[in-house]
């Protein structure tokens, strides 16, 4: 179809990639929970059009310029890794402000919570931490290209309905993060010592994504 190869194979595939843990549907998650559905998704907004950038990229043949240029992918290797750990000083930051206010009303934390990110904007955040990653493009081409019929007449097709089905999945799966982390949410404001201790570990595994992607290779 459309010179797709072998799509209940890429269909399985995609949903175990999808599932596995990341900085972006971390980064909803995080949203979610503190801020609530709407923003959540405005979260989620920024990480699909990031990815849907990345699969252009991918589809014009920039990850084979990343693969050829050490340089160039080095650039911007590091700057994602830098990116990446500047979010997680904030949310060590946050934490440690969480923890000092622990026993404080819930009424002045929520209103804190309510105050604080509206600095943050989600969907550009959540955008950098899409495009910020050359290992993203490089997966998007070489994971594409595998269903991709070499001898079929318009690739570009090809790309665009492996993209679309891509697209539907993160949908479904950041949707669910997000309903999901609204109902911690309500947890969070009540047990600030919970809160506290989560956004630490969401921050400490953004320096784990931070240290992967500065020793990775092309």
């Amino acid at each position: 179809m459309l010179g797709v190869t072998d799509l209940p194979t890429y269909l399985v595939g995609l949903v175990l990639i999808i599932l596995l843990p990341g900085p972006n549907s971390l980064y909803v998650l995080s949203v979610a929970a503190r801020r609530g559905i709407r923003t959540g998704y405005t979260a989620a907004a920024g990480v699909w059009c990031g990815d849907a950038v990345l699969m252009v990229l991918s589809a014009a043949g920039v990850a084979s310029l990343l693969q050829g240029n050490a340089l160039l992918f080095g650039i911007v290797k590091y700057a994602g890794a830098g990116y990446l750990t500047y979010l997680a000083i904030g949310m060590m930051r946050a934490a440690w402000s969480m923890w000092r206010s622990r026993n404080e009303r819930t009424d002045a934390g929520t209103a804190d919570a309510e105050a604080a990110p509206a600095a943050e904007r989600p969907y550009r955040r959540a955008l950098m931490i899409s495009l910020l990653n050359p290992k993203a493009i490089l997966f998007f081409i070489s994971f594409f290209v595998q269903f991709v019929d070499p001898a079929y007449a318009h690739p570009a097709l090809s790309f665009v309905l492996l993209g679309t089905l891509a697209q539907i999945a993160s949908v479904l799966y950041l949707s669910a993060l997000i309903f999901g982390g609204t109902h911690l949410a309500a947890t969070f404001r009540r047990r600030k010592r919970l809160s506290a201790g989560a956004t630490s570990a969401a921050g400490a595994l953004f320096l784990g994504f931070a240290a992967k992607l500065s020793f990775s290779s092309v």
